[in-house]
């Protein structure tokens, strides 16, 4: 069975784009996407994805709140902040809630995917 990846970002371009990145890697499939954090909370419980991949500024509940509340609920599923905001004050916030990795969304998508390899094959 292959490793299944949780989409979560309030932006459509961006989830359409995460999946076809994240789907061209043998082994991987994006199980679902996600609106914003609650919803995310919501389909994480529903679909127990191996990997989660979270923006952090989305309506109803930010990536930090849904990632507080994610890693209460499944502690084992590896989260990875996907974000345009990504500086050290909001990496240290991150960190502090039970995210794994943080990626600029400025960054390559090569360095999501190494980092999301990672990640999956540690999970």
């Amino acid at each position: 069975m292959g490793k299944s990846i949780l989409i979560v970002d309030d932006n459509a371009v961006i989830r359409r784009s995460l999946r076809h990145i994240l789907e061209s890697i043998g082994g991987w499939e994006v199980v679902g996407e996600a609106v914003d954090g609650q919803d995310g909370i919501e389909k994480a419980r529903q679909l127990h994805p191996n990997l989660i991949v979270l923006d952090l500024a989305m309506p109803v509940k930010n990536g930090l709140e849904a990632a507080r509340e994610l890693n209460q609920i499944m502690p084992e599923v590896p989260l990875l902040m996907y974000s345009a905001f990504a500086d050290k004050f909001m990496e240290k916030e991150a960190f502090a809630v039970g995210v794994k990795a943080v990626i600029s969304k400025a960054s390559s998508m090569e360095t999501l995917v190494s980092q999301a390899r990672v990640l999956l094959d540690t999970a």
